[in-house]
């Protein structure tokens, strides 16, 4: 398994794990993948990743900033989806440290997470690599016409922005 940085190139495989996500109701309050020109506008260039298996992408992840705020500059928020064939054999492991070493490395100091409660694998994903859990953000956003509420996760670096 190969870590690299997301090309453009990698979207149909990308969509395609994002939308397996997406249909499982337990990943985002998103009902449909967007097309690659808004996804890639809503996300840094800087912090995107795929896990290849020979050409065969086998999960993603990426960043999105929360603010545009200077006060938030190094606050971002984690979306990790890996594909179902891929589950429980190290991927998002691999990914979320490749993340974690180049968000430091462009001053990221906070990365946070919204999970449903129902999500325990991301939960725990999250968790092995330092996050923790703030609360539970009640009621935050219907899907499918359903309140559904998150886990608010965040990972402070030990690293950046800390002077």
């Amino acid at each position: 398994m190969n870590i690299k940085k997301m090309q453009p190139n990698d979207w149909e495989q990308v969509a395609s794990i994002y939308q397996e996500g997406i249909d499982t109701g337990n990943a985002t309050f998103e009902t449909q993948c967007p097309p690659w020109e808004v996804w890639d506008e809503k996300h840094r260039k800087d912090c995107r990743f795929v896990a290849k298996e020979n050409d065969k992408i086998a999960g993603w992840i990426a960043l999105s900033g929360v603010s545009v705020r200077a006060v938030y500059s190094g606050v971002c928020e984690v979306s990790v989806y890996i594909a179902s064939e891929f589950k429980n054999k190290g991927v998002g492991s691999l990914l979320m440290q490749a993340l974690i070493e180049e968000s430091e490395r462009h001053g990221i100091w906070t990365l946070q997470a919204a999970i449903f409660p129902e999500n325990e694998a991301s939960i725990h994903l999250h968790e092995k690599f330092g996050f923790r859990q703030v609360g539970i953000r009640e009621k935050i956003g219907k899907r499918e016409g359903i309140w559904r509420d998150n886990v608010f996760l965040e990972r402070r670096s030990k690293i950046a922005g800390i002077e």
